[in-house]
C-alpha cells in the first residue's frame, strides 16, 4: 500500500503573439485557443518511511532546464527537502503548439523570440500548483500496471536510418516502431478511482506547422476524453481524477499514418532524403489519417484513449514494493565510454548537423536544406563562419560524419547555446523503474535502453523490473539516435547533440543509476556538477504590450458578425467580437476563460455553462489589427448528440487601459452573442 495524489492545473500561458515551440517555424505564432494546456501531477508515498517519487507530466513542447531549476526552487521554498531532484520528474507531453520562450540556452532563442517571463511562468507555476494539488489529495491506495498494443497510429519517419542498424537486431522485432503502451491506474483504498499515467511514443505532431491554435495536439485529445469520461457532468480541468498521456522513445515516431507526400504532386517522398523531384525537401510532408489537422488529431488521439481505455479497465497486476530514485548531473559533453575491454570512446561538445536544418516530414525546414547531409555547403559554412565562427577541429573530427552546421557547445554569446550539464534520473515505484531521459530517443535506442536497464537489474537480483522511459524530462538535449542511425544523418542523427557515441554515454550512466537502486547504494552515487541558472530577465522580440483600443463607436465586446438564428449539430456556430489582445487576459489571470457556450434552461429562467475554452469543439481566434485594435472569432463546431435547445457564446476578456505614463491597467469586459436555436432536423 502507497500514499497516493493526482493533481491538474492550468500552464496555458500567452495563447497571443507568442512563438510555439516544436517546429522551430519563427513564423507559427500563436493566435488563439483550442484547447488548454495542463501540468499533471502525481505523487507516491511510502506509508513507512519518508519516500516519495513525483512524476509530472504537461502538456508543454519539452521540460527546459529553466523550467525545472525554479519548479525545484519553489518546491525547495515549500516543502523544504520533501520534494527533491532526485524525486520529482518533470516529463513534456512534447505537443509542437504551446508557447515557447521558456529556455536560457541561447538557441533556442532565435525561434521562440528569446526568454519569455509570462510563458515560463505560467509553465513553472502550473507544474507547481499540480503538485500542490495532488499534495494535498494525498490517500492510501493501490497502484495497478497493464501493457498492450496500439495499431494504427504511429509510423518510423526515418525508416531508412532504422534500417542502418543491424539486421540480427531488427529481427527481434516486430515494427520500426514501439507499438505498446504501459498505463499505470491509481485507485485509492475504497475502490475510489483517482488517475492514470499512459506513456506511449509518438509525436504530438497532427497539429502542423500551419496552426496557430494552442493546443495540447493527439495524446492531449487523449487525456481530454479520459478525464471527461471519468469526471462526469464537469467541464474540462474541473474534477478530481487525472490522466496524463505521457511522451517515450518518440524520436523516430511520426502519427502521420499516410506518410510522406509531395504536397505539389501528389507522389510519394519516402526516400532516403525525403524530397521531391519539383521543389525538394520543402514539398515534403507526411500527411494524418484525418480529412485535415483537427480532424488526425481526434483520430489519434482517440485511438491511443480507447487502448488506455481497455488496458485500464482489465488492469490487474498490482504494483508493490519500496520506493526509491537516484539522479545524477552529468556534463555530456565529456564522457568517457567503455565499449569493450580495450575500446574507449568519447562524447563531444555540442553541435547541430546539416540536416538539422532540414526539419522532417512532419514539419519541414525553411532553406532546402535535404536530410541525410553528410557533407557541408561551402555557401552555408561561410555565412556560418562570419556570423557565429567556425566549429574547432576537434569538434568536427569528433562528429564526424555529421558536418557541422552550429557548433553550439563553442558558442557562449550572450550564453551558452546548449546545456553541457544533463540530468540523468530514474525513479522506481515496486517493481517499476521510470527512466526520466533528457531528450528524444529514437525506437530503437529506446529499446537498447529498457534493455540495459533492465538487465543491470536483473544481475544485482531485482529481476522482472518493468522499464518504461519517460521522455523530454528535465533539460532539453534534442535527438538521441543509435550510433548506426547516426551514420545516415538523417535529422534525428544531425540533432544527436553530443556526437556518434551519445547513446552509449547514456547506457552506461542509466547502467549505474539503475545498479545503484538495486543495490541500495544511492546515497553513494556523486551528485556531478550542478547546472548553471543564467540571469536572464525578460529578454525578447516579443512586442510590448500596447493599450488596447475599440473601433468608433464601438466598445470592448460588441458583436461584429452575429451568430445565425439556426443551427443544426455538426455545423459552426460562429460569432465575431470587438476584442482585446489575450495577452492582457493572460498576465491578469493565470486560468483565465475566454469563451462559454450557454444553453438556456427555460424552468430556470437562467443560463447553463456547457462548454469553456478547454473544449475540443469550441475555437478561440484573435486577429490583430492596427493601432491596438483587434478582432475575436469564436466557433462553437456543434457535436452530433448535441441536446436541441437554445444556446448563446460569451466571450470574456481584458482590454489594457492606458493611465499616465508607464502605468496601466487591465480592465474586464464580456460580450454575448445573439440567442441562437439547435435543432435536430
Amino acid at each position: 500500500n502507497y500514499l497516493l495524489g493526482a493533481g491538474r492545473a492550468d500552464c496555458t500561458g500567452p495563447v497571443a503573439e507568442i512563438p510555439l515551440m516544436g517546429y522551430a517555424n519563427p513564423d507559427q505564432v500563436g493566435s488563439g485557443l483550442l484547447t488548454r494546456l495542463y501540468s499533471r501531477a502525481f505523487i507516491v508515498a511510502d506509508l513507512v518511511d519518508s519516500r516519495r517519487v513525483v512524476f509530472v507530466s504537461a502538456d508543454i513542447g519539452m521540460v527546459s532546464q529553466r523550467v525545472r531549476l525554479e519548479v525545484l526552487k519553489k518546491l525547495k521554498s515549500k516543502y523544504g527537502n520533501l520534494y527533491r531532484q532526485d524525486n520529482v520528474i518533470l516529463s513534456g507531453t512534447h505537443t509542437h503548439s504551446g508557447p515557447g520562450g521558456y529556455f536560457q540556452y541561447t538557441l533556442f532563442w532565435i525561434t521562440s523570440k528569446g526568454l519569455i517571463r509570462p510563458s515560463l511562468n505560467a509553465i513553472v507555476n502550473g507544474i507547481v500548483k499540480s503538485i500542490d494539488i495532488a499534495h494535498q489529495n494525498m490517500k492510501r491506495g493501490r497502484l495497478f500496471i497493464n501493457r498492450g498494443t496500439v495499431e494504427n497510429s504511429q509510423i518510423n519517419r526515418s525508416p531508412f536510418s532504422y534500417l542502418e542498424n543491424p539486421a540480427s537486431e531488427r529481427n527481434r522485432y516486430s515494427s520500426n516502431t514501439d507499438k505498446e503502451m504501459v498505463i499505470l491506474k491509481m485507485v485509492d483504498s475504497n475502490g475510489e478511482e483517482l488517475g492514470l499515467i499512459s506513456w506511449f511514443a509518438v509525436h504530438p505532431v497532427s497539429m502542423n506547422n500551419t496552426n496557430h491554435l494552442v493546443n495540447s495536439d493527439n495524446v492531449g485529445y487523449a487525456s481530454y476524453l479520459f478525464e471527461q469520461e471519468k469526471n462526469k457532468g464537469m467541464l474540462p480541468g474541473e474534477g478530481s481524477f487525472v490522466a496524463a498521456f505521457a511522451s517515450s522513445n518518440l524520436g523516430d515516431v511520426s502519427p502521420n499514418t499516410k506518410g510522406p507526400f509531395c504536397v505539389n504532386t501528389g507522389e510519394s517522398c519516402n526516400n532516403p532524403q525525403s524530397t521531391c523531384p519539383v521543389g525538394g525537401a520543402t514539398m515534403c510532408m507526411a500527411m494524418g489519417p484525418g480529412s485535415d489537422m483537427f480532424d488526425s488529431t481526434r483520430i489519434i488521439g482517440q485511438n491511443i484513449y480507447l487502448k488506455a481505455r481497455e488496458l485500464y479497465k482489465k488492469a490487474s497486476q498490482e504494483v508493490k514494493g519500496p520506493l526509491s530514485s537516484a539522479h545524477q548531473w552529468v556534463n555530456m559533453s565529456d564522457v568517457s565510454v567503455e565499449l569493450n575491454a580495450t575500446h574507449t570512446v568519447k562524447t563531444c561538445k555540442p553541435a547541430l548537423g546539416y540536416s538539422f536544418a532540414a526539419g522532417t516530414i512532419d514539419g519541414v525546414g525553411a532553406f532546402n536544406f535535404t536530410q541525410g547531409s553528410v557533407e557541408g555547403d561551402p555557401f552555408w559554412d561561410g555565412i556560418r563562419d562570419q556570423l557565429l565562427g567556425e566549429p574547432s577541429n576537434e569538434t568536427k573530427a569528433c562528429h564526424k560524419p555529421k558536418p557541422i552546421l552550429f557548433s553550439t557547445g563553442e558558442m557562449t554569446r550572450p550564453h551558452p547555446w546548449h546545456p553541457d550539464i544533463v540530468d540523468v534520473q530514474i525513479a522506481a515505484i515496486g517493481s517499476l523503474a521510470i527512466v526520466a531521459v533528457p531528450g528524444e530517443f529514437t525506437t530503437m535506442s529506446g529499446r537498447r535502453l529498457r534493455e540495459a536497464v533492465k538487465r543491470e537489474f536483473d544481475s544485482h537480483g531485482t529481476a522482472g523490473m518493468d522499464v518504461v522511459i519517460a521522455g523530454l524530462c528535465n533539460v532539453y538535449t534534442h535527438y538521441i539516435t543509435t550510433y548506426e542511425e547516426y551514420q545516415a544523418q538523417r535529422y534525428e542523427a544531425a540533432s544527436t547533440i553530443y556526437g556518434p557515441h551519445t547513446l552509449s554515454a547514456y547506457i552506461q550512466l542509466y547502467r549505474g543509476l539503475a545498479k545503484a537502486i538495486a543495490t541500495n547504494t544511492v546515497q553513494d552515487l556523486p551528485c556531478g556538477p550542478e547546472p548553471p541558472l543564467f540571469n536572464v530577465g525578460n529578454l525578447t522580440l516579443v512586442p510590448a504590450l500596447a493599450a488596447d483600443r475599440a473601433p468608433a463607436n464601438k466598445t470592448f465586446g460588441d458583436v461584429l458578425q452575429e451568430v445565425r438564428q439556426q443551427y443544426r449539430a455538426r455545423e459552426v456556430a460562429e460569432v465575431t467580437f470587438v476584442g482585446a489582445n489575450p495577452r492582457s487576459s493572460a498576465e491578469n489571470a493565470t486560468e483565465h476563460n475566454f469563451l462559454t457556450v450557454e444553453r438556456y434552461t427555460r424552468t430556470s429562467d437562467s443560463w447553463h455553462v456547457v462548454r469553456n475554452d478547454a473544449s475540443w469543439d469550441t475555437r478561440f481566434y484573435w486577429t490583430k489589427g492596427l493601432f491596438g485594435r483587434s478582432n475575436v472569432t469564436i466557433e462553437w463546431h456543434i457535436p452530433p448528440g448535441t441536446e436541441p435547445g437554445v444556446y448563446r457564446i460569451r466571450y470574456l476578456g481584458h482590454y489594457k487601459k492606458k493611465l499616465s505614463g508607464t502605468h496601466s491597467v487591465s480592465i474586464p469586459f464580456e460580450g454575448t452573442s445573439s440567442a441562437f436555436e439547435i435543432t435536430t432536423l
